[in-house]
């Protein structure tokens, strides 16, 4: 009897490795600066905050409500129309300028009036 062997004989693959392709390196030397002129730009001006605004209600005899009307009418003879609103404000400003002493005279001058919301009729 005769035995056969049979040998196998494994083949390896040899699979072609990829070359790594750089790119030379760009001559920057070669390519011309070119400078751009930068407009100086305006500086912004500074914002300044707006004050916020109260609303308040107040109750005011009717013969000084008169007198703003008569102040409203003053100030478009003198060509500066003004808003009742700005009228009480400019009398704040006024009030706030005097001394202490013109001050209570001018406190002392107006009458107090009962708070609140005036009765209906």
């Amino acid at each position: 009897m005769t035995s056969t062997t049979t040998t196998t004989t494994a083949t390896t693959e040899v699979k072609p490795v990829a070359k790594s392709v750089t790119k030379p390196a760009r001559n920057v030397a070669a390519k011309p600066v070119v400078k751009v002129a930068v407009k100086p730009q305006p500086e912004k001006p500074v914002k300044v905050k707006k004050a916020k605004l109260v609303r308040d209600s107040f109750t005011i005899p009717k013969p000084e409500y008169l007198v703003l009307d008569e102040l409203k009418l003053r100030a478009v003879k003198l060509s500066s129309p003004a808003k009742k609103t700005e009228l009480i404000r400019a009398g704040i400003k006024a009030l706030a300028a005097m001394s202490d002493a013109s001050l209570l005279a001018a406190l002392k001058a107006v009458p107090a009036i009962k708070t609140g919301r005036p009765a209906k009729p």
